[in-house]
């Protein structure tokens, strides 16, 4: 019953920017981290930037400064703003969250779909 439904990706020119969006439904008890991380072809997924419940937020060296991890606990949502987009930014995006479906069950890590960003250069 528990999705997160991403939105956003898209084509982009290099230095453009791109907000992605993130939102849990189903029946959900409560968010803790929520991150995002990305796959480029023929890399290894990395987490991107991650963000706890009360708003610590850390990134990855290679966006530190041009991208914004942020969250809305009242919509169960987190969003990713990228600014300064670089062709090494193309990936397929991905949505994670650590969250408990109930007060008698522990957290465990959920996923979105994947939203591919493209940067041209």
């Amino acid at each position: 019953q528990v999705q997160l439904v991403e939105s956003g990706g898209g084509l982009v020119q290099a230095g453009g920017s791109l907000t992605l969006s993130c939102a849990g439904s189903g029946s959900i008890f409560s968010i803790n981290d929520m991150g995002w991380y990305r796959q480029a072809p023929g890399k290894q997924r990395e987490l991107v930037a991650a963000i706890t419940r009360g708003g610590s937020t850390n990134y990855a060296d290679s966006v530190k400064g041009r991208f914004t991890i942020s969250r809305d606990n009242a919509k169960n949502a987190v969003y990713l703003q990228m600014n300064s987009l670089k062709p090494e930014d193309t990936a397929v995006y991905y949505c994670n969250a650590a969250l408990r479906e109930s007060p008698r069950t522990w957290y465990r890590d959920y996923w979105g779909q994947g939203t591919q960003v493209t940067v041209n250069s």
